[in-house]
């Protein structure tokens, strides 16, 4: 039977709150508040899996470093702890991976939008990984059949590529690693 966990009421959480709550339980820590997500939808997860098979295929027999996928939190501050859908860290890097979490900034985050998260991964989220110097940021939109890449040069994040519909995406920050749209939005 499931532990049920009671967490009291508060203003702000910490992550000393957030570590309370029973492991995989859907939820974020943007800003000091619990933010809870539903479970992805299935194109959601379709989306996801053929970015990051690429990118494991791409990236670990390379030995450029580690790629994870959600859930798996990724510690900002004491009040800042997401789960972004894909990460990578590169092995210069890897050292910010401890028992519990990983200590970001990582180097690339890709977020795939859906109505539940997309104001957090458009917005907030977005702000804050450019503040923490998250080099490379994706925004994956399933509707429009898009792909946003932003690269974080002097602190700040510009538009590298955008792809719609058709065509190859290719990472700035992973040389030689790109995708064809037709291939995850098939």
């Amino acid at each position: 039977m499931p532990q049920i966990v009671e967490i009291e009421k508060k203003n702000q959480y910490t992550f000393e709150d957030y570590l309370r709550l029973p492991e995989g339980a859907p939820y974020q820590l943007i800003r000091g508040e619990l933010i809870m997500s539903p479970s992805p939808s299935p194109i959601h997860q379709e989306v996801l899996k053929s970015i990051g098979v690429k990118l494991v295929t791409w990236v670990e027999p390379r030995g450029l470093g580690k790629v994870y996928f959600a859930p798996i939190d990724v510690y900002f501050s004491d009040t800042d702890v997401y789960q972004p859908d894909i990460i990578f860290i590169s092995k210069e890097r890897l050292q910010i991976i401890d028992d519990k979490k990983i200590n970001g900034p990582v180097d690339l985050v890709i977020e795939i939008l859906s109505p539940a998260t997309a104001y957090y991964d458009l917005r907030i989220k977005k702000d804050l990984y450019e503040k923490a110097g998250v080099k490379e940021y994706w925004i994956v939109d399933p509707l429009e059949k898009m792909i946003e890449i932003y690269f974080n040069e002097n602190g700040r994040f510009s538009l590298h590529q955008t792809v719609r519909g058709t065509g190859d995406i290719a990472s700035k920050l992973i040389n030689g690693f790109k995708i064809d749209l037709k291939e995850v939005f098939s």
